[in-house]
């Protein structure tokens, strides 16, 4: 096994690094949206946010990976905070740096190996985007590009140089954030021909709930939401709120029935919680869904017009179907 060396700056690197304070900190979910989207997006077991240390790499967000940190001396991240472009292993166990490696030998058995260089304004190098795979491969350069773009959002994030991607009520992306992820998800899959589908959600009566109960309470009803759409979606579909009470979820390798599906399923879920909450409303919601045709739609916003108006012609058509059966029941008593 080759340790890796330090690199010439390790001193100011590492004083940039905690100057971060950000080692040994709870996970967190602007973190864990890249992992999760590397992970699904590049069809790997493993994704890593990984800094780092003196004597260890320190995972700031892991995927599919149970420890929390390795040996310095170990690791793979040490190799590439060494260059500026990514680090790829395409096979360990054939490569004389890594073979004998116990993450090679041993648990997470690792074969394929790609990390970016996380890169602070000040210049220091101090971790990676990395995926991991345990079956030998490579990456294309368009896959490699993709990879990059994720890195570069990784670093605008440690570099506290917030992007304000974050919806604060929520903790889902807002509509900027979805907005660069989603691009970064689409752009993948017209080049690797994958399929992909928009859903468009509208919750129903919301201004009521706030008109009614205060804002605390449509506050507590958008969280509820939120953590319920999260549930019924996978971790690697990009979710957002688009702002006030229209959100949204790009699900990469799904058709429209697929999403259609998904909807459902959230339906099925906000009906039980309203049961058990009794707040005195029920939080419901109206969606479109349309399919990613890469003929049709030239970037996101196209499949967001698209699934907006679906959504609505949705939407009034159930409102029809209310007025009709209020009308049928006031004719019934008269």
């Amino acid at each position: 096994m080759k340790a890796p060396h330090r690199p010439a700056d390790e001193a100011p690197r590492l004083a940039a690094l905690h100057a971060l304070d950000i080692l040994d900190t709870a996970p967190e979910e602007r973190f864990d949206r890249l992992t999760r989207l590397a992970r699904g997006l590049f069809d790997v077991p493993i994704a890593l946010v990984s800094l780092v240390d003196a004597h260890r790499q320190w995972f700031k967000s892991r995927q599919g990976l149970e420890a929390c940190e390795t040996s310095r001396d170990s690791s793979f991240c040490g190799h590439s905070i060494l260059g500026d472009e990514i680090f790829l292993v395409p096979d360990a166990s054939r490569d004389e740096r890594f073979a004998d490696n116990p993450l090679v030998t041993g648990e997470p058995r690792i074969r394929f190996y790609a990390g970016c260089p996380l890169r602070l304004p000040c210049g220091s190098k101090v971790g990676t985007l990395c995926l991991i795979d345990r079956v030998p491969r490579s990456l294309g350069e368009h896959e490699l590009a993709l990879l990059r773009d994720l890195a570069q959002m990784a670093e605008q994030e440690l570099a506290a140089v917030q992007i304000a991607t974050t919806d604060e009520a929520t903790q889902l992306s807002n509509r900027r954030g979805f907005g660069v992820l989603a691009r970064q998800a689409l752009g993948l899959c017209r080049r690797l021909e994958r399929s992909a589908s928009l859903l468009y959600l509208d919750l129903d009566a919301f201004k009521s709930i706030n008109d009614r109960f205060g804002h605390a309470e449509g506050d507590r009803a958008l969280k509820a939401f939120a953590l319920r759409l999260r549930g019924a979606v996978r971790a690697s579909d990009v979710v957002g709120r688009l702002g006030g009470d229209e959100f949204a979820v790009l699900a990469t390798d799904a058709t429209a029935d697929g999403v259609q599906r998904t909807a459902e399923r959230l339906r099925r879920e906000l009906r039980e919680y309203n049961r058990a909450a009794g707040r005195g409303y029920d939080i419901g919601f109206s969606y479109g869904s349309v399919a990613f045709d890469p003929d049709r739609h030239v970037d996101i916003a196209d499949l967001l017009e698209e699934a907006d108006a679906r959504m609505y012609a949705e939407k009034r058509a159930r409102q029809a179907v209310r007025e009709q059966r209020h009308a049928v029941a006031g004719a019934a008593l008269s």
